[in-house]
């Protein structure tokens, strides 16, 4: 199942948010890595957890001509605020609470999928395949737990992002 609810406070242990079904140290690859792995085979879970920008959901929801999609209906583990672009956000970057030092790193983009179109056309019949166009390079990133704790709902984070600069034969290594 996709959906999630929303809850005040998420717990996270070295393998993800306790109460999710995305948690765990390793999980089965699915057709994100099959250049990497065939499907199924067991390797690290660093999609432990989804974050969401309200800012981009906001922004998703208006180029589908709507007036708002619930968080919950993108599986998402939790919401943030405040930082541009946060889809764009480097590999590696982590989010820490001010508060409880709990600590995410940033795995990568989590790109839209059909299941999110899904739900979303049960919930506005004929919207569903907007979503995917509207949705590109705002649709969140994908996270794995450096430091276990709580992260509350309200709760200050700091983003600290590598500084390390872009691979300049990165478009080589893709064939471009």
């Amino acid at each position: 199942m996709l959906e999630t609810s929303a809850t005040g406070q998420l717990q996270f242990a070295f393998g993800g948010p306790t109460e999710e079904s995305h948690a765990g140290l390793t999980r089965p690859s699915c057709s994100r890595v099959t250049a990497q792995h065939p499907r199924g085979t067991e390797i690290a879970n660093v999609r432990q957890v989804s974050i969401l920008s309200a800012e981009e959901l906001s922004a998703i929801a208006h180029d589908m001509g709507l007036d708002r999609l619930e968080p919950e209906w993108f599986g998402a583990s939790m919401v943030i605020a405040g930082i541009p672009d946060f889809t764009l956000i480097q590999p590696s970057s982590r989010l820490q609470d001010e508060a409880t030092g709990t600590c995410l790193v940033i795995d990568m983009e989590n790109r839209p999928c059909h299941l999110v179109s899904a739900v979303i056309e049960r919930q506005h019949p004929g919207m569903g395949k907007r979503f995917r166009p509207a949705a590109r390079n705002r649709r969140g990133v994908t996270a794995w737990v450096e430091r276990p704790g709580a992260i509350t709902l309200g709760a200050s984070l700091r983003l600290h992002v590598p500084d390390q600069p872009a691979w300049p034969h990165l478009d080589a290594a893709r064939g471009q």
